[in-house]
């Protein structure tokens, strides 16, 4: 058992690592993407270490990101973690534009892949990358989830 302290977000009992794992940097932006396998073991270090807040987007890599912690959470007990991903950008026809996006459709959209790419049945902190201004954020975030 690890001493690493723990914290809660929120109102809602969930509780992280008081240090977590910002895995961007493992496939995407800073300089080309990390070694796959030796990623996957930084990664069960870390949880081995204590940290239990994994952080990644569906935009890095795009999806790569997602795919690695996937890769890398089938050596660990789900329990073990708290994944957090986000939603709300996508590149647009130039690779270096984004987009931002906070229509529920594809917000839903957005998280039903998280989940197939991340390769978990549920994820503990979905949040916006990016609030969309066109949307109303309440729009965004509670009728997301409630589309037919």
């Amino acid at each position: 058992m690890s001493d690493m302290k723990r914290i809660k977000l929120g109102s809602q009992g969930l509780e992280v690592s008081a240090i977590g794992l910002g895995c961007m940097g493992m496939s995407y932006a800073y300089g080309p993407a990390k070694p796959e396998q030796e990623m996957i073991e930084l990664i069960h270090h870390a949880v081995n270490s204590g940290v239990t807040h994994l952080d990644t987007s569906d935009v890095y890599g795009p999806h790569t990101n997602e795919i690695l912690i996937g890769k890398a959470l089938k050596g660990v007990a789900r329990e073990k973690v708290e994944v957090a991903t986000k939603f709300g950008l996508r590149f647009g026809e130039g690779y270096g534009e984004l987009q931002i996006h906070g229509e529920p459709e594809y917000v839903r959209a957005c998280c039903e892949a998280s989940l197939k790419r991340l390769g978990v049945d549920y994820i503990d902190l979905y949040y916006a990358h990016r609030i969309d201004p066109k949307v109303p954020i309440e729009i965004t975030v509670c009728f997301a989830f409630y589309l037919s």
